[in-house]
């Protein structure tokens, strides 16, 4: 028998610590799954890498906005924005902005289990 399979979407998080450069390093991954009402992130600064591009804000910083974020994919204490519906949440995270904290493009894919699907991502562009 088959199981179910779920449309998800994705979507890398970087730090961009100057956004007129362009420079960034992928730090997370946010994925939505309506059909299962599913929001998450999961998220890792690598230490080495970030002194490296010698930032202006410290590592706690942009610890506390990626929380911030994670608030928001939680609906608890996110503001009117966690108060939204999961796919409005996941479009708001997502779009496209001129800060610290970025998505790169979403994309899409078909699972059975978005957990598993975030670990798989998160393993591969965050390690």
């Amino acid at each position: 028998m088959q199981k179910d399979k779920y449309v998800y979407e994705y979507a890398v998080i970087r730090f961009v610590p100057k956004v007129e450069r362009e420079e960034f390093m992928n730090v997370g991954v946010i994925l939505f799954c309506k059909n299962r009402k599913y929001i998450q992130m999961k998220y890792h600064i690598n230490e080495a890498l970030f002194k490296a591009f010698l930032p202006e804000i410290s590592i706690e910083e942009v610890y506390n906005y990626l929380k911030a974020w994670e608030l928001v994919c939680e609906g608890k204490k996110g503001g009117v924005i966690g108060e939204q519906d999961i796919p409005n949440r996941f479009r708001w995270l997502t779009a496209t902005r001129s800060t610290l904290l970025q998505c790169g493009k979403v994309h899409p894919g078909m699972c059975e289990q978005p957990e598993n699907i975030l670990e798989s991502l998160f393993d591969k562009y965050i390690g």
